[in-house]
């Protein structure tokens, strides 16, 4: 018969519930209720007709049929709510209300008849059925018969019935176990499989039970001669494919290499035995009696394989009864933490912000915690703000805020852009927010501005700059009103940009009202540990007391067992969610007996949790019936879905959505926050996504992708278009790899322009990989060209210029431009090859070959001249004066360095600082100061210096930054203003560390030594230039180390190594010579001579030739600072030679050739010296 109702249809000779041509897996007396159901649909069917008809008067529990009513329920899409199909009368019954239609099908032909050796294989009509394919975790059991010489020659008809007879039994012994046979005909071996079409969360336990009944089973056939028989069992991922047929006589395959090795570990078993792998092992614990089998390699498995032979079941302790599930699962065993954090919050609420670190494995409750403590706050006045991290964005510049602000504004898909607007200033007028902040909120929010905030005319670093900023004001406005609780979920998945908002926010927080909540996983390095204001919580695994309590709270008031308590407890080891999850299971068991293998398939966290949760949400999942696809699309979406974008795609009528959703948040897969059809809806952990998902094929995945990419671009275009890295991924995983690469490009292109820089590269990488697997054409050439050129402008701030990584990126911008060029075609933007060259010029800088920079920047300087443009002209000038100063030509270095500001474009030209590492007019003054400080103006020098970083500040963009602070706090040494170099390296560390730019850090550490050995801490600067120089050749840089050598060679002097300080002198001499960096080789000269006078071996002569050496250098150089230098120390060497006036006739005329600077430590030095020199 064929009950037809809504879209399904219950189809009882076949014994299958279908939706269209899906068919919905349900368990056998489920499928009988129906049927009872539908047949008596005309009457109230009470509990004892239902216990009659299903369970044939045995006496059975009434939370038994509750639970097989709600699995009805489900399979149609139905809830107890609702009741659209199935209702409830109280006290009465229940009764099947939908509309029906009857038909009758094909005589029933599955019937199995008996023969004397058990039941006989029914004959199927080979007919199509759909065909059902899924990626499922399955245990695979493969029983081999044994052909003894007698089989071998008996006759085929009577070889036939032996076989028809072991099959049968192999057959029935699985469906008694819930496993399928995957092929009916006569195979031998034959494959078992269980957790397909619907999985248990003691599916493995089934597998090995089956495997020791089945040797039972074949032995006890009535046959002649006996039979032995012997199993292998293995647990993985398989593939498995729906062929021919429907019903129970469908036959499958599967394809996989857990099924090749159940079939050799049945190769190895002995007759009459059960070797089951260490997959399997795991997930059944202790509940066999198992002896190890020698490890050994097997035919078409990659390891060596682990094995277990299985002699017997363990002892089964007493069941209990499965009880429904409560939707929440109180907070136990978390006191201490709850006391901590609200002690914190106490400390916020009187004004000293606070920040707490919660840090904890996948599942160990981290979330639960901060949901609690806004349970136990909640009647008091506060603000709170919360943010979520997500999987599929971690590269999404600012994700986590963007969407709080999009929920707290409650903008949805269907508003338009005024009244998105429109709702952004109502929740901004609560902080009183400026125009000029909720226009770059607008902006930040991708809405365009309709004329009611100023326009912003600023380059991308500044606005972004200017952004951080805004978000930390709305902070310390909403902290005025109230305390302000910020919770922060998932910090391993939030971009780059969002944590430096979140740093920043820290860097500031004891201002304000303020606790910000920070949750990660183990493996994220929280760069905020140990401040003063920051608490660091680790949650470790319950105790088995709080275990016991958490069970007690999820089954309410029904009494387990000392021993099913007592097992739940030790499979759990302490993780909440798997406890959650495992008591959950237990409860939606079908009997004692059931409930006690749900406990059994659970293996110990420590071996494989990800495992034992996958058996458990699976099992969840496949009891969902239709809702099981709603869960597979949203989790193809991501962690959190939208209501309009799922049922964009899932193109399904809303009622049916609706229930199906609402069927995912009643089963605690799902949270929803909103209303249908504005709601969004979360994934209640990354596990449960991942399982979900895990279920999709290749091919079906890739569909999947397809249609969201397409439903992206086709009705939520502005989302399309502000979040390109999202259309980029699901056309990448839908393999539509030129559309992949266009978003994925745009991604990175709007990233760089954002200075979300590691999020930059990140997706430009992923552009140019797509690239690759391309054929190649004039238009991808040149798109393969725009995208190296943008990932070289990332990596020089994330891995600095002398980077491998760099270098190759910019070998192979060369190549690129060299197979273009081939094809007769020539990069359309001039900049693009000038950058490329630039770039490739910048390491012979940085790892100082003066021969080859000069070499290098001749060719840039060239290009720059052929091409005419002020932006290149700029950045060729300050390059080639930077390359002339520090090769010793500091008048020409000077000049071009004049040039390079005076050409500079303050309109045009910011902007070109992602392209070139920094702003150029701030690296052409921070290097001028050096150069009008070395030719004796150190005034002048300090202006620079002082223009430089007020650029650096207003321009906004942190690798600039970080150059000015480095630099002029250079300038700042020179001149002795030790205190401002000092607080400006500082600074600087601080904000390369947070960028991750090691060779600014490295670098302005070591100036930071240098500052200490100039102001006499020689212990301290020769501990931090020893390691920093140590981390800063690991970069592959060796600039500027002749100077920093000399500075680590007084301090060494200065603390009587001697062997060290000359050491360091040769060295520097070395390099120097190598190298051509010579601009301060008068200095190096000047401290050997100073060296020689302190050594215990004071020898004057070397001290002059040194001096003289000195001298000479620096007159030829015309760098007056340091002929001072040379001419001070030479001048008390005389004096100590008792030849004052040749002194003073050396230092006075240098001396007076000075205008300025005069407060400065060398012309204050030379002041005194001539002074005791006397007229």
């Amino acid at each position: 018969m064929l009950f037809s109702f809504e879209d399904y249809v219950l189809d009882t000779g076949r014994r299958e519930l279908r939706r269209g041509r899906a068919v919905i897996a349900v368990q056998p007396q489920v499928f009988d209720l129906l049927e009872f159901l539908i047949s008596n649909r005309e009457r109230v069917v009470t509990k004892d007709d239902m216990l009659d008809a299903i369970w044939g008067g045995r006496i059975v529990s009434e939370s038994a049929l509750t639970t097989r009513i709600n699995a009805a329920r489900t399979a149609l899409g139905d809830n107890g709510e609702e009741q659209r199909l199935i209702r409830t009368l109280p006290r009465k019954g229940i009764r099947f209300v939908g509309v029906v239609r009857e038909a009758r099908e094909s005589p029933d032909t599955n019937a199995v008849p008996e023969t004397e050796n058990g039941p006989k294989e029914p004959v199927v009509p080979r007919q199509e059925g759909p065909v059902i394919d899924a990626r499922r975790q399955l245990t695979v059991a493969s029983c081999e018969l044994l052909h003894g010489a007698d089989i071998a020659r008996m006759d085929p008809e009577d070889l036939r019935d032996i076989m028809q007879a072991y099959h049968n039994c192999v057959v029935a012994t699985s469906r008694r176990h819930d496993g399928f046979v995957a092929a009916r005909s006569l195979a031998n071996p034959v494959v078992i499989c269980f957790g397909f079409p619907v999985a248990h969360e003691d599916d493995a336990e089934r597998a090995v039970q089956c495997g020791l009944e089945l040797i039972a089973q074949v032995k006890a056939l009535a046959l002649s001669p006996p039979l032995q028989a012997r199993v292998g069992i293995a647990t993985g991922v398989v593939v498995v494919s729906g062929l021919e047929g429907s019903g129970e006589a469908r036959e499958y395959n599967v394809v996989g290499e857990t099924s090749t090795l159940a079939a050799r570990l049945q190769s190895i078993a002995e007759p009459d035995s059960v070797i089951i792998a260490d997959s399997t092992r795991r997930l059944v614990g202790n509940l066999f009696e198992l002896q190890h089998v020698k490890s050994r390699r097997l035919k078409g498995v990659t390891q060596p394989v682990l094995a277990w032979l299985v002699h017997r079941a363990n002892p089964m302790e007493n069941r209990f009864e499965a009880l429904r599930a409560t939707a929440l699962t109180p907070l136990v065993g978390r006191e201490e933490e709850m006391d901590l954090l609200q002690r914190r919050w106490a400390k916020a609420k009187a004004g000293a912000g606070q920040v707490v670190l919660i840090s904890g494995e996948a599942g160990i409750g981290k979330s639960r915690l901060t949901a609690e403590l806004l349970e136990r706050i909640a009647a008091e006045p506060h603000t709170r703000l919360r943010y979520f991290s997500s999987p599929q964005h971690t590269d999404s510049a600012l994700y986590p805020i963007i969407s709080r602000i999009e929920r707290a504004a409650a903008l949805t898909h269907d508003d338009t852009t005024q009244t998105k607007l429109d709702k952004l200033d109502t929740l901004l007028a609560d902080t009183l927010t400026s125009a000029y902040h909720a226009g770059l909120f607008a902006e930040m929010l991708s809405l365009r501005n309709d004329g009611r905030y100023p326009t912003l005319e600023m380059a991308a670093p500044q606005r972004r700059e200017e952004t951080l900023r805004a978000l930390i004001s709305q902070v310390e406005a909403l902290a005025r009103r109230n305390p302000v609780l910020m919770i922060l979920e998932d910090a391993h998945w939030t971009d780059p940009t969002s944590l430096e908002a979140f740093s920043r926010t820290i860097d500031q927080i004891g201002k304000f009202r303020v606790l910000l909540i920070v949750t990660f996983r183990p493996d994220f390095d929280a760069p905020w540990i140990g401040r003063p204001q920051v608490t660091l919580i680790t949650i470790n695994r319950l105790a088995p007391h709080d275990v016991d309590a958490m069970i007690d709270r999820v089954v309410g008031n029904n009494l387990l067992t000392a021993g099913n308590r007592e097992e739940i407890i030790e499979r759990t080891d302490g993780i909440p969610l798997f406890v959650e999850e495992m008591t959950k299971a237990v409860l939606e068991a079908d009997d004692e007996k059931a409930q006690k293998q749900t406990i059994a398939a659970f293996p110990a966290p420590g071996l494989a949790v990800p495992a034992s949760l996958h058996a458990s949400l699976m099992a969840r999942l496949d009891r969902l019936g239709p809702a099981m696809l709603t869960a597979q699309i949203g989790a193809a979406i991501g962690r959190e879905f939208s209501h309009a974008l799922l049922a964009a795609v899932i193109q399904e009528p809303q009622a049916v959505l609706s229930g199906s959703l609402d069927r995912l948040i009643q089963a605690g897969l799902l949270f929803r926050q909103g209303v249908p059809p504005h709601a969004m809806y979360f994934f209640k952990h990354a596990l449960v996504r991942d399982v979900a998902y895990g279920t999709l094929l290749r091919e079906p995945r890739r569909a999947l992708h397809a249609r969201i990419a397409e439903a992206f671009e086709r009705q939520f275009a502005e989302i399309a278009e502000s979040q390109p890295e999202v259309l980029a991924r699901h056309y990448a995983e839908a393999g539509l790899i030129e559309n992949a690469v266009r978003q994925w490009g745009k991604a990175g292109q709007r990233s760089l322009e954002r200075s979300a820089l590691i999020e930059a590269a990140v997706q430009l990488r992923r552009a140019l990989a797509q690239i690759a697997i391309l054929p190649a054409t004039p238009t991808l050439r040149r798109e393969e060209i725009r995208l190296q050129v943008a990932l070289i402008n990332a990596l020089v701030h994330v891995n600095g210029f002398a980077s491998a990584e760099t270098k190759a990126a910019v070998e192979r911008a060369h190549l690129l431009i060299e197979q273009a060029e081939a094809h007769g075609e020539p990069p359309e933007d001039p900049l693009v090859l000038f950058s490329i060259i630039y770039a490739a010029m910048v390491p012979s800088f940085v790892t100082f070959n003066g021969d080859a920079l000069r070499e290098a920047v001749a060719q840039v300087l060239a290009l720059a001249e052929k091409q005419g443009q002020t932006a290149s002209l700029t950045i060729a000038n300050r390059t080639t004066g930077v390359c002339l100063l520090c090769t010793g030509d500091l008048r020409q270095g000077r000049a071009h360095l004049d040039r390079a500001i005076a050409v500079y474009d303050p309109v045009a030209h910011p902007p070109l600082a992602t392209r070139f590492g920094q702003d150029s007019r701030v690296a052409a003054l921070s290097y001028r100061a050096i150069a009008l400080w070395l030719l004796g103006y150190p005034d002048a020098a300090i202006a620079d210096a002082n223009e430089a970083l007020c650029d650096a500040r207003e321009i906004g963009h942190a690798a600039t930054l970080i150059y000015a602070l480095s630099l002029t706090s250079f300038s700042h040494l020179l001149c002795g203003n030790y205190a401002i170099a000092n607080a400006q390296l500082g600074e600087a560390v601080a904000l390369a560390e947070e960028k991750g730019a090691l060779f600014w850090k490295t670098t302005a550490t070591v100036l930071g030594g240098c500052v200490s050995a100039a102001t006499g801490n020689a212990s301290d600067a020769v501990d931090i230039i020893s390691s920093a120089v140590t981390a800063f050749r690991s970069t592959g840089a060796t600039v500027w180390m002749p100077s920093y050598l000399s500075y680590l060679a007084s301090a060494h002097a200065e603390l009587g190594q001697f062997e060290d300080a000359w050491r360091c002198t040769d060295e520097a001499m070395a390099i120097i010579g190598t190298s051509k960096e010579t601009w301060l080789e008068a200095e190096i000269n000047r401290v050997a001579g100073e060296i020689a006078l302190r050594s215990p071996h004071r020898d004057p002569e070397k001290a002059e030739a040194y001096f003289k050496r000195g001298l000479t250098v620096a007159r030829m150089q015309q760098a007056k600072s340091l002929e001072l230098r040379a001419a001070i120390s030479m001048a008390r060497l005389l004096c100590n030679r008792d030849k004052r006036h040749a002194a003073r006739t050396l230092l006075l005329p240098v001396y007076k050739w000075f205008s300025e600077g005069f407060d400065t430590v060398d012309l204050n030095d030379a002041k005194a010296l001539l002074g005791e020199l006397g007229e």
